[in-house]
């Protein structure tokens, strides 16, 4: 963690040519459907929070309240991928700009120390 810190912070003070392709090069319907679905299933991630996270707290209720946290669960992963993909396109006029990729590095950097930190600090 460490050093993806290190690393949003030398992205802070190097200079990059911002590259974003906005509808520029057209995929067709099977190749967007094939590389979300790609993207979707090779993640693995999927399966270590729906099969393993999910799983074994969702097998401590019984009966009706199983089903709730089902729902529920459902209910969230929704609203959060949902939220994602619409916040990523009203945020990319704010993206396109480097000086919010900086803040964003330098963020990135702080929340990686934090994690770090906290790992070493509270080991025992």
């Amino acid at each position: 963690m460490v050093l993806y810190g290190f690393i949003a912070l030398k992205n802070v003070f190097t200079t990059q040519k911002l590259q974003i392709s906005l509808l520029k090069d057209k995929k067709s319907l099977v190749q967007t459907i094939m590389t979300t679905v790609a993207i979707s299933l090779l993640n693995p991630h999927v399966y270590l929070d729906t099969l393993m996270l999910i799983g074994s707290i969702g097998s401590h209720f019984e009966g009706i309240k199983q089903n709730f946290f089902i729902f529920g669960a459902i209910s969230a992963s929704f609203i959060w991928f949902f939220s994602l993909a619409y916040g990523s396109r009203v945020l990319i006029p704010l993206f396109k700009k480097p000086l919010t990729w900086k803040l964003f590095d330098i963020f990135t950097a702080f929340i990686m120390f934090f994690v770090a930190y906290s790992a070493i600090m509270y080991q025992t």
